[in-house]
């Protein structure tokens, strides 16, 4: 998002309409680097029974919906996002794979006191979008009311952005990445408390009860595979993704971040520069997901 809290690998459950600045192709991206990630998480959850019904709270472009249409093949998701573009994206995923019959798109505002009709699903799953909420805790207890009695809630949050350079990177500004993201974190800090925040006791205080909770390392350098045609895609999607993540962090940090750390980022994010993030084969995706499950009792 253009704005100061330059989330980036997340989706807008609420709010105004933000795709249209490249958020939808970076939430492309982060779908394909870290799939298998995702489909970890759908194959941890301690479901009793395979869900028929799934509600997706701030579906994004689909990343879950379709990890989850993947994972349940009797399912069928209702898919609900603040943005019309990633909801439109998300249609037409679904009937390129040949799903569509089995997802429902609602675009709604989940910071609205009154929520449109979700039906009563038996899964819901909210992933890097509960911390964007103004109210999280009524938006829990909606979530609470909608779904079955045993249904289960799966929040999804992620420790912050993404990283994609070597610690020691880059050579003429070493470490630099780590500074333009304590900057970030820090403007986001002030637009959105909850960020990182602890959601099992707001499960708790919600009704639900907490069957389980996960952190999630994301290393992708650990399980890319070398010297492979897949490898070189899979690298490529990375710079790619990392150049989208960074464009938009320098928009939230410019005012703010050393000079001479804007103008190293700037040489990275020149796509026809010599030291372009674009050229590097050394990017890797390090970041931590926690998955909290909590069943409706």
């Amino acid at each position: 998002m253009n704005h100061a809290h330059a989330h980036t690998a997340a989706h807008t459950p609420h709010g105004h309409d933000h795709a249209s600045d490249g958020q939808a192709e970076i939430l492309d991206l982060d779908a394909e680097v870290l799939a298998e990630h995702i489909a970890s998480i759908t194959a941890w959850l301690p479901l009793q029974t395979d869900p028929r019904h799934i509600v997706d709270l701030g579906c994004g472009t689909g990343a879950g919906t379709f990890a989850l249409l993947d994972r349940f093949p009797d399912a069928h998701v209702t898919a609900v996002d603040a943005s019309a573009e990633h909801l439109q994206r998300l249609r037409s995923k679904a009937c390129s794979r040949g799903v569509q019959e089995r997802v429902r798109t609602v675009q709604a505002d989940l910071d609205e006191a009154s929520w449109p009709d979700l039906g009563s699903p038996d899964l819901v799953w909210a992933s890097a979008s509960m911390h964007h909420m103004a109210h999280p805790d009524r938006a829990l207890r909606a979530v609470h009311e909608m779904l079955v009695p045993g249904g289960l809630f799966a929040v999804v949050e992620l420790a912050g952005h993404p990283r994609f350079l070597p610690e020691d990177a880059p050579e003429d500004r070493p470490g630099l990445e780590e500074r333009v993201h304590a900057e970030a974190d820090r403007l986001q800090a002030e637009h959105m408390p909850h960020r990182g925040a602890d959601w099992g006791p707001l499960l708790t205080a919600a009704g639900f009860t907490v069957e389980g909770e996960r952190i999630m390392a994301v290393n992708t350098k650990d399980t890319r595979a070398k010297g492979t045609h897949t490898a070189d895609t899979h690298t490529e999607a990375i710079g790619r993704y990392a150049l989208g993540v960074l464009q938009r962090i320098r928009t939230a940090v410019t005012d703010t971040l050393a000079p001479e750390d804007l103008a190293a980022l700037d040489r990275l994010l020149d796509t026809s520069g010599s030291l372009s993030i674009l050229r590097r084969d050394d990017l890797a995706v390090r970041t931590e997901r926690t998955v909290w499950a909590a069943r409706r009792t």
